[in-house]
């Protein structure tokens, strides 16, 4: 029998290893196609300086043991082994580490927050990556002086918000630069196979055909040809670091001693100003690092440290010794493209080379893509961009998503970049502070989550902020103050979507508030008695609010107008919490609102910020099933899983998997004459009232009747359609934000996800005017 154990054990250790090791080669197609590719314009960016590299080999050295040690320490000691474990629910990036501190600090900037919603499972504060347990050095005690000092100063909490959209705003720039210089250092190559006069007509249309190409087959989805994508990278890796050791034997073994870090101080001493400007080309080597935190989520902490530990960081290192091994016995290289990569490859290899380098720069460019496209849906689902259209390219693989305007966009963006600079010095030089941005930020809000989350001392935080931040603001420094050389590109597409970011979140906190201090009381409502005081017709009215409590005032200003409404109200708030996925199970937050006669509910549903919403189809189904599963809980356990909000209503959480028992799909068929008809908006749902030991009373029973009888009748949809103005007596800035800016955006861009995927026909809006 403990034979038999042990094998089994063994067994299941050897899948889990098989499973690692899958999820690790997988991730070299996504994670670190852009990380692979920056051999390509490392050497080329760092040299374009006024840097002359003399027989002494001391800057060529220097540049090497700067490139060895930061990969060293960032990628493999930073984020491998640090970053990677402050994970939300095994999701990662930016937002990923502020959604952490707005859960164990109230600093969070979704106003409709309940404590209902710290019950989900999704919502854990005991159990970060770091493995809290209360220890490290009177780290509890810490945690909490810190919070306190977070919640009391609504200044801090602006400063936190503002950290994480900089951070946001960097990695959309960087999704406009990274497949710039990527694509075009690969295109570079064809400079050493044709005269300047004829390469200078071929480079920049050849690298803006491929950015064309790669932008235009977005809509088709990474699933269908992301089969490709590891194999390209696997194969870029062997190919650069095959490479590398050649030229390490054939031309100057003796390299390896550049990784010193004596050889760093050397360089600095003799370089000094234009060393310390070259930094901004040496930082490159790090870009797409922070994919290895930003796609946590498609895989696991130990196949991506597996993946940089064992294949990508010592590929990397070898390519990069190789490239300095050529070029210290090359000093005078008479073709034009200077010191760039392609030179230090064997002349018979280039032309695979470059095919292979341009299949890698395509495979980078589409995860920083792909991970825009992400962070993107990320602050649109947290009130923190303007609602655009997100298209799902693939049922079956989560998280594979398309943007139209936002795919446009980052096109005309790229393209501009890639012909108005032509060059990868400016290109690098803008890149660059791209990435050495977003990794401060990741930086700065690491220390908090080490005390906050981890529970660990100050001191260890500060360590941590001190030791590579300022590593990192070295790098920044050298990569600022190239600010007209093409570094002011990302800080403007930076404070351009800063702008629109903002103006969207305060525009969308003004209004929440307004609905706040105008909502109707529920006393008001009971006083109308059953009826309401109105007209009463068949079918069920769904009035969507952004409130968890109390009534909002287009409800009060819809009956004023029009005194009717339907046998079956229900006031529903589709909300954000700030977790990555909210379980089905959790989704639903149902409650009563007045005496069963009143026919008043209220339904609350949660979405993570990486959560698929249903379409209108299964949203309505689940909606109206979920009602009657409240109702036969209630029946059977009046008090089961009920907690109270902030006005005394009593809410229970209600399963779309329990609620599955009580609702059956109705299908269309066709006649013998005529093949069978399946159509998407005719869906209806059919109760079957329980028999036997859950049998309803009669009260149940009929409650459960008027609903399904409203059902029957339709769903009608009542939408808030608010026109904001600033009040008078406002001052500039407000009214800019609000008459001007969220004005604008409000009429150009989407509405909310259930307003567009409801049936025109069953939707009446109602327009007030709030004076905010």
């Amino acid at each position: 029998m403990d034979l038999e154990s042990g094998s089994f054990r063994n067994q299941a250790k050897k899948e889990s290893w098989l499973t690692v090791l899958t999820l690790a080669y997988q991730s070299l197609g996504v994670v670190y196609g852009d990380l692979s590719t920056s051999p390509l314009y490392v050497y080329k960016s760092t040299f374009a300086e006024d840097i002359q590299h003399s027989e002494s080999n001391e800057e060529i050295f220097g540049v090497l043991s700067f490139v060895f040690w930061t990969l060293t320490l960032v990628p493999l000691i930073k984020y491998v082994f640090i970053v990677l474990r402050a994970d939300d629910n095994g999701e990662g990036g930016t937002f990923a580490l502020y959604s952490l501190l707005c859960r164990h600090a109230r600093v969070g900037f979704l106003p409709n927050g309940q404590v209902a919603d710290e019950e989900l499972s999704t919502y854990k504060k005991d159990d970060c990556g770091g493995g809290s347990d209360g220890g490290g050095g009177g780290g509890g005690g810490a945690a909490i002086r810190v919070k306190a000092i977070l919640e009391k100063h609504k200044v801090l909490q602006q400063v936190l918000l503002i950290l994480a959209l900089i951070g946001t705003c960097m990695v959309i720039g960087d999704g406009v630069l990274t497949p710039a210089i990527s694509v075009f250092s690969a295109v570079s190559g064809l400079e050493l196979s044709m005269s300047k006069e004829h390469h200078k007509y071929v480079e920049v249309p050849v690298a803006c055909l491929i950015l064309v190409c790669l932008f235009a087959l977005q809509h088709y989805g990474t699933h269908r040809v992301g089969f490709l994508f590891a194999p390209v990278v696997v194969i870029w890796l062997l190919c650069i670091s095959a490479i590398g050791v050649y030229n390490i034997f054939h031309w100057n073994p003796s390299v390896y001693q550049a990784l010193s870090p004596y050889y760093m101080y050397k360089f600095l001493k003799k370089t000094r100003r234009e060393g310390w400007m070259s930094l901004g080309g040496i930082l490159l080597c790090i870009t797409g690092s922070e994919a290895m935190f930003a796609d946590l989520g498609h895989f696991s902490q130990l196949s991506i440290k597996v993946a940089f530990t064992s294949f990508v960081y010592p590929s990397l290192i070898l390519a990069y010794m190789g490239q300095a091994a050529y070029l210290s016995r090359h000093h005078v290289i008479e073709s034009d493209y200077h010191i760039g990569f392609y030179v230090s490859v064997p002349e018979r290899l280039r032309w695979p080379v470059l095919a292979i380098a341009i299949l890698a720069a395509v495979v980078g460019s589409q995860s920083i893509i792909t991970g825009t496209f992400s962070i993107i849906k990320q602050c649109s689902a947290l009130g923190c961009f303007p609602k655009v259209k997100i298209v799902h390219t693939s049922s079956k693989i989560h998280g594979q998503i398309y943007i139209p305007e936002i795919n446009w966009l980052l096109m005309v963006l790229c393209l501009a970049v890639t012909i108005g600079f032509r060059d990868t010095k400016r290109m690098g030089n803008a890149s660059g502070l791209a990435v050495i941005t977003v990794m401060l930020v990741t930086t700065c809000l690491m220390s908090l989550v080490i005390v906050l989350c981890w529970r660990r001392s100050v001191a260890l935080a500060l360590l941590f902020i001190l030791f590579f931040g300022s590593i990192e603001a070295l790098y920044f420094s050298a990569s600022l103050i190239k600010f007209l050389e093409g570094a002011w590109v990302p800080i403007a597409l930076s404070l351009a979507f800063l702008l629109v970011m903002y103006v969207w979140h305060y525009g969308t906190l003004k209004k929440y508030e307004f609905d706040v201090h105008n909502k109707v009381s529920i006393n008001w409502l009971l006083s109308l008695g059953p009826s309401l005081g109105i007209v009463r017709v068949r079918g069920i009215g769904l009035i969507h609010t952004e409130l968890v409590s109390g009534i909002p005032a287009i409800f009060s200003h819809f009956v004023t107008n029009l005194p009717a409404f339907h046998q079956v109200l229900v006031f529903l708030c589709i909300k954000s919490v700030p977790v990555p996925y909210v379980h089905a199970s959790e989704r639903f937050l149902i409650g009563r609102i007045g005496p069963k006669e009143y026919r008043l509910y209220r339904c609350i549903v949660r979405y993570g910020y990486h959560d698929m919403h249903a379409d209108d189809t299964e949203f309505e189904k689940d909606l109206v099933c979920s009602i009657a599963e409240f109702i036969r809980s209630e029946n059977s356990e009046p008090n089961g899983g009920a907690v109270d909000d902030a006005e005394g209503e009593r809410m229970a959480v209600v399963g779309t998997t329990s609620m599955r028992v009580l609702c059956e799909e109705d299908e269309e068929v066709g006649t013998s004459e005529t093949p069978k008809v399946k159509k998407k908006n005719k869906k209806k749902v059919r109760f079957v009232l329980p028999e036997g030991p859950t049998k309803l009373d009669s009260g149940a029973r009929a409650e459960m009747e008027e609903l399904m009888e409203a059902r029957e009748a339709g769903l009608a949809f009542i939408l808030g359609h608010s026109h904001m103005r600033s009040k008078s007596g406002s001052g500039f800035v407000k009214r800019l934000a609000i008459d001007y800016g969220y004005d604008f955006l409000r009429k150009n861009c989407r509405g909310p996800d259930y307003a567009v995927s409801v049936p025109h026909a069953s939707t009446l809006e109602v327009g007030m005017i709030y004076h905010v």
